[in-house]
């Protein structure tokens, strides 16, 4: 039996961001299931200017609450996540969708497989076992494009390249403090540490459909994504790498 206390030290701080923006349906949900299944992890909602009730929800569920003044979109509300992270000094930081689409129960095996293999940042995919949610048509045709262009460009595997659920390490943590993508941020934020010669590697989770609130992106706008997310990854290719050193993040 699979024990959640399993692959971390007890000391370690491990700090799990939730970016939410209009999430109240949800909110509550996920993170009494971040305290059931990930109750060694501290949990800090990111309220990204949401106009409905969704800080006020997180903070009376336990959870730690950011109030952003304005909408800054996912990739300024998971900064300010890493920010925190780096400010406060953890260990690791998980980012779990606000959604209630990622079950906290899967932290242990991005742990796990951070601890055996070592990578900065380990990404949980829904295609390797491909159970649970497994996306709309269009939408997987879109995602294998772009994992097949990400595999291309770093020479890492990546069959989940827009999966939010993420696990990373001091490195990865003080690199995206410094440096997040701003929109639609989860493919380019790969290359972006291919970059600065930090490592990813995918481990298999279960994902579930949305359980509330609206997806950020609409179908109308799955063709400018697809666009601005290959000129963005391409781009960002053509940038000199070098090695990230912890001391940029002072």
């Amino acid at each position: 039996m699979f024990h959640h206390r399993q692959h971390h030290h007890k000391h370690d701080k491990i700090l799990a961001i939730v970016p939410a923006y209009n999430e109240e349906e949800g909110i509550e949900q996920v993170i009494a299931s971040l305290q059931t299944y990930a109750p060694y992890a501290d949990i800090l909602v990111i309220n990204d200017g949401s106009t409905d009730n969704t800080g006020l929800l997180a903070e009376n569920a336990g959870a730690t609450v950011l109030h952003l003044c304005s909408n800054l979109g996912i990739g300024g509300a998971v900064q300010t996540g890493y920010r925190y992270a780096v400010e406060n000094g953890y260990d690791y930081a998980v980012q779990i969708d606000g959604d209630g689409q990622h079950n906290p129960a899967d932290l242990d095996k991005l742990l796990c497989c951070m601890r055996e293999n070592g990578a900065d940042m380990v990404v949980g995919s829904r295609f390797i076992e491909k159970e649970g949610f497994q996306s709309t048509f269009a939408r997987k045709l879109g995602i294998d494009l772009l994992g097949s262009l990400v595999t291309r460009l770093t020479g890492k595997r990546m069959t989940d390249p827009t999966s939010g659920y993420r696990l990373c390490n001091r490195r990865a943590i003080a690199l995206f403090a410094q440096q997040y993508p701003a929109d639609y941020p989860e493919v380019e934020a790969l290359v972006l540490l291919d970059n600065y010669q930090l490592t990813f590697q995918e481990t298999p989770v279960v994902m579930k459909e949305r359980q509330g609130g609206v997806s950020s992106i609409s179908p109308l706008q799955s063709i400018y994504y697809m666009c601005k997310v290959i000129l963005a990854i391409l781009m960002m290719k053509t940038r000199k790498k070098k090695a990230w050193e912890m001391s940029h993040e002072t």
